[in-house]
């Protein structure tokens, strides 16, 4: 029986087991927090038919005005760096800066890290612009269903993202792509998502459950079943035991955390840090850990790693570091 007949015959709990009982053997005892660090809020594609930013697109009159600071950008990477978080990418829309900015933030933040970021800045044809700042380059492919890919991301083709992956794997980088579920696939699909990391040989697979955004096709759907989410995550685990996973779920779903690591998570991700530091449901995501068997890397609720409201490493940065602080620890403690 393969895992995808274990799915349909309801013997998830099973699968789940095998993928835990590997996942321990293979030493992956320790959950990280992942940060995605965003540039912007502008796309210049703007049609992936479930995405925040394509209900922003045409209220964005200057795309430039959509550009975060880059000191604030900055000061959330200080932020993380004091929590333990890691940077699971440096990430924006199509267009929204240039190369050579891209290249100055992530040389930035590698500084005062030390360690190398991924990249997810859609499909791009300059990956010799970047060098050891940079550790692998992420494809937001999304589903790897061919059909329901045209339907839901029209502008960024699977072969076109694949393409780069391989010109990164060419330059030396590592390969991860993004996959959601809920968007309409099917447990069948789990076979291309197989294929498509075998073919281009990825070594990072970042899944994230549908959020149903406002005013996308997808408002009135609902999230992907905790047990469904785990059995694709299990599946991966158990087909490829090296791969790295990182799993994302919503406030509204922290309940997923726990069975996701035991399906075989490294890392978690999709909160918003600053908000939910000192609250329950920072608490609730330290306990899931904590009832998975696992150790975490990385902190909710610990007051004092917040640190100074000065910068470590530029006084430009203070104003932002101040305002994060203050909302992490507003009418918490």
């Amino acid at each position: 029986m393969n895992y995808i007949e274990e799915i349909n015959n309801f013997e998830i709990l099973d699968l789940i087991a095998k993928a835990n009982k590997l996942s321990l053997k293979k030493g992956y005892d320790t959950i990280s927090l992942e940060r995605a660090i965003f540039l912007s809020w502008w796309c210049d594609k703007g049609d992936c038919s479930f995405c925040y930013m394509s209900t922003q697109k045409n209220k964005i009159k200057d795309p430039k005005k959509a550009k975060r600071k880059i000191e604030g950008i900055l000061a959330e990477v200080e932020l993380c760096k004091r929590l333990g978080w890691n940077i699971e990418f440096l990430s924006g829309g199509y267009d929204s800066f240039e190369t050579q900015e891209i290249k100055s933030i992530a040389n930035k933040i590698y500084e005062m890290t030390e360690n190398k970021l991924w990249l997810n800045i859609g499909i791009t044809e300059d990956l010799e612009s970047y060098g050891e700042e940079i550790i692998g380059i992420t494809g937001a492919a999304e589903t790897t269903d061919p059909k329901l890919h045209v339907k839901i991301c029209p502008s960024k083709s699977l072969d076109d993202i694949g393409n780069m992956l391989n010109k990164a794997k060419d330059l030396g980088f590592k390969r991860a792509i993004t996959i959601i579920l809920g968007l309409g696939e099917t447990l069948q699909d789990i076979d291309y998502l197989i294929q498509y990391i075998k073919e281009y040989n990825v070594n990072r697979v970042i899944f994230y459950s549908l959020n149903p955004h406002k005013d996308t096709e997808f408002e009135n759907s609902s999230q992907p079943a905790s047990l469904y989410y785990s059995g694709v995550v299990a599946t991966i685990r158990l087909t490829f035991p090296e791969i790295e996973i990182i799993c994302g779920t919503w406030t509204d779903n922290l309940a997923n955390i726990g069975p996701l690591i035991l399906s075989g998570a490294n890392g978690i991700t999709k909160f918003p840090l600053f908000k939910m530091f000192g609250t329950k449901y920072g608490k609730r995501v330290e306990e899931e850990v904590y009832w998975a068997g696992r150790k975490l890397k990385g902190t909710f609720t610990k007051e004092k790693m917040l640190g100074s409201l000065n910068s470590k490493f530029d006084s430009d940065l203070d104003p932002f570091i101040k305002r994060y602080i203050k909302e992490s620890m507003n009418n918490k403690y």
